[in-house]
């Protein structure tokens, strides 16, 4: 299975295998409002996943119903053998700086990736539209590029410093230290809103010691821990755990929600949880 099937899978809801976990229910329609805060291990890249994911976009993603949709391109097209692609670019969405985004931007954050054989040629049609060569056809293209490897952000800076990354995401990057912390704010007026970006702000924050996230989301200082040690945690029987008590790769408080699909691989591979998640 290729890495965009493992986040088609978790963007459909794979956290939300959380629910059939514990055979507990969610409230179905998110609400706007308040902070969610994340416990990660050092180690995995799982802060940078999920920090990246708040503030950069990519040209189509996978929706919560596991469907491929456009997100900052406005519609595609291939050539029959599907070697050639056009992609239009939204003209209603700008960078957090205030810039609009335009086919050049995408063209360079795009430029040197490794898309299909790596052997693509990317032109730049008018301000609002570019075209993809590859060096084989590939029907898939669109799936590839909702990954989050594509992602798009202002000259084509994706990568670096992500506390001054200039992306299009639903969080704008409020703090961000490598291998400590990240906080990111809701972006007013998003493109999205109404449709994703619900809490009010996003912290991220290591925590090297299984144990030590554990007694955090315990405390109630995090919402959500990733790879938690499970001692303390079950007897509370106040969380969700995925994908099973047994097998605990994550646990959340009972006023985290989430998408309803239930998808089957594990959590937190892909960096839709700032936008996707809310609290109840």
């Amino acid at each position: 299975m290729t890495r965009i099937d493992r986040r088609a899978l978790f963007t459909s809801g794979a956290a939300a295998a959380l629910l059939a976990a514990t055979g507990a229910a969610l409230a179905d329609t998110p609400r706007q409002g308040g902070i969610l805060r994340l416990a990660v291990p050092r180690d995995g890249g799982l802060m940078d996943q999920v920090a990246r994911g708040a503030v950069f976009d990519t040209l189509m993603e996978i929706g919560p119903d596991g469907s491929l949709r456009p997100e900052l391109a406005s519609r595609w097209s291939s050539s029959p053998d599907a070697r050639v692609w056009q992609f239009d670019i939204r003209a209603d969405v700008t960078f957090h700086d205030g810039t609009p985004v335009r086919a050049a931007d995408v063209a360079a954050s795009l430029l040197g990736s490794d898309i299909g054989d790596g052997a693509a040629q990317i032109d730049i049609l008018s301000p609002g539209s570019i075209q993809i060569v590859l060096g084989a056809s590939n029907p898939h293209l669109p799936y590839l590029l909702a990954d989050g490897r594509f992602a798009i952000a202002a000259g084509g800076e994706t990568s670096g410093d992500l506390s001054a990354a200039n992306g299009t995401g639903c969080y704008r990057v409020e703090r961000a230290r490598s291998g400590r912390d990240f906080r990111a704010a809701r972006v007013r007026g998003h493109y999205k809103s109404g449709q994703a970006g619900w809490v009010d702000t996003v912290e991220l924050i290591v925590i090297p010691d299984a144990t030590v996230r554990a007694e955090a989301l315990r405390d109630g200082y995090v919402d959500v821990a990733a790879l938690p040690a499970p001692e303390g945690l079950i007897s509370r029987g106040s969380f969700h755990y995925h994908p099973s008590v047994d097998d605990m790769a994550l646990a959340a408080r009972r006023d985290v929600g989430m998408p309803r699909t239930i998808g089957t691989r594990s959590a937190l591979d892909d960096g839709r949880i700032a936008e996707r998640w809310w609290r109840l």
